[in-house]
């Protein structure tokens, strides 16, 4: 018997899910690591008393699952801290009328972070990503404390006093958004601009006009092709200053270089810009407002390709499940990463206060067709806009998914084309096609176009460790 054919809401192919035969006594870290690795993202599902890699239910008599429960009871008391809060159950069957079971430790997020932990007095962190665990990176264990205690960088106290001959960029920048008018002292306290004592608090260190450190990187390119990779790069600056002039210098930089078109209706033309102002600064305002400070030693990035424009910012969506890519911009919630500073582009008039910036980058696009359809990946360390070119026809290009030619599978799908090219170059799981397409993770998908794909020949599947893999079978398509 199998895993799937007694727990129905079972996801082998999920990055959330891991099981072990029997808790290795002589590698505890081997599988503690995972436990904390759970603990440190966003929960998952471990499972013991079932194989590794093939999912196949091997399970304990009644006693033999009390014991192995009580040993990993033992063990993430000793070696986890803070201990996860976990659901321990067991998962009862039977196979040959005899009674087996196998036992399911559910982890959610922990409030907590990051859970340590500690073997043989050595203390390590891990996070769990892409269905594995590794070691966390420096900017991990910084979003994980930040997460834990609830502390944004913004709303820091510095140690810089107050003055206001040294905000007129930012006046300036107001006044310039808000029809001429002034910026009062009084919104400015209103907004805890600063403390009592009269000292900025770190967010309002980076409106400061001589400010002038890392913190406000940003870092523009433009490419001549497609991607970074293998296309020469005609420009690239980097500019540091306050946020009202990374702003400005960014919208400057996108604004000077980009394409203009003309398109003829029945009685006028029409110009076009590669990329709608509206569109371009809610953008980079999103990018400047939702970054995290916390990580030195990078910056925002815009890449200006021959398709498409990409506005990247450190640090991925705050509080927020990294959701790899999606086109659904609207129903993107997203939580302040940084209250002072968006607080200030509210009142700025520049940022709406019911984070809506989103749905008017979708309204400005809403005339293009489906290849010209803006976007936005994430992951855990940042996350990124993608603003189709409007004057290149052809949409945005995916240089490495190769077009095909080949002939209508039976019962087929409008999908089987993308899912064929995307799969001949590389085998790829269901999660991955289903984010390339841009769709969820359905039974539709699964059955009626991968199955279907499959049964006709069209694609090959295939098995590593947990993980069902498909790939293109070459003998079925004719490369262009």
């Amino acid at each position: 018997m199998y895993l799937e054919e007694i727990i129905n809401d079972v996801q082998l192919e999920s990055d959330r899910f891991e099981c072990k035969s029997i808790l290795n006594r002589n590698d505890v870290v081997g599988w503690l690591k995972s436990i904390a690795g759970f603990a440190n993202a966003y929960g998952g599902d471990f499972y013991i008393g079932v194989e590794d890699k093939t999912n196949k239910l091997v399970g304990f008599d009644r006693k033999a699952a009390d014991n192995e429960r009580n040993y990993f009871n033992n063990q993430v008391n000793e070696h986890l801290t803070p201990r996860p809060q976990m659901k321990i159950s067991f998962v009862r069957y039977e196979i040959k009328n005899s009674e087996r079971f196998i036992i399911r430790v559910s982890i959610p997020e922990s409030s907590f972070k990051p859970v340590i932990l500690k073997y043989k007095n050595i203390p390590s962190i891990f996070m769990r990503r892409d269905g594995f665990t590794n070691g966390a990176t420096y900017e991990e264990i910084i979003e994980m404390s930040i997460k834990s205690k609830k502390t944004q960088y913004d709303i820091l106290v510095s140690d810089v006093k107050y003055d206001p001959k040294k905000i007129s960029m930012l006046r300036a920048f107001y006044s310039e958004h808000n029809e001429g008018k002034e910026l009062k002292e009084k919104a400015l306290q209103s907004m805890g601009f600063y403390n009592e004592e009269g000292y900025l608090l770190n967010g309002a260190v980076l409106f400061l006009d001589d400010y002038s450190e890392k913190k406000t990187e940003v870092q523009c390119s433009v490419f001549s092709g497609f991607n970074k990779g293998s296309e020469r790069i005609v420009t690239i600056n980097r500019f540091n200053g306050n946020i009202t002039s990374t702003i400005n210098y960014m919208m400057d930089f996108v604004n000077q270089r980009m394409n203009h078109s003309i398109i003829k209706l029945d009685d006028a033309r029409k110009n076009i810009d590669a990329y709608p102002q509206r569109a371009l600064f809610e953008g980079v305002i999103n990018a400047v407002a939702h970054r995290d400070y916390y990580l030195d030693g990078t910056q925002i990035q815009v890449d200006m390709f021959k398709d498409r424009l990409e506005i990247s910012s450190p640090g991925g969506f705050y509080r927020g499940e990294k959701f790899g890519k999606t086109y659904d911009l609207s129903g993107i919630i997203s939580k302040r990463r940084n209250e002072l500073i968006a607080g200030v582009l509210v009142r700025c008039n520049v940022m709406e206060a019911a984070g809506t910036g989103f749905d008017k980058i979708v309204e400005e696009y809403k005339e293009a067709n489906e290849t010209h359809r803006p976007y936005i990946y994430s992951s855990s360390d940042h996350f990124t806009l993608v603003l189709p070119d409007l004057t290149y026809a052809n949409g945005v290009e995916d240089s490495n998914v190769p077009v095909l030619t080949f002939v209508p599978v039976l019962g087929g799908t409008e999908l089987d084309e993308k899912v064929l090219s995307f799969c001949y170059y590389q085998a790829h799981k269901v999660s991955e096609i289903a984010e390339y397409l841009g769709i969820t993770d359905s039974t539709y998908l699964r059955k009626q176009v991968l199955g279907n794909l499959e049964a006709n020949g069209y694609l090959e599947k295939s098995k590593v460790s947990r993980a069902m893999f498909y790939k293109t079978n070459p003998d079925m398509v004719t490369l262009r």
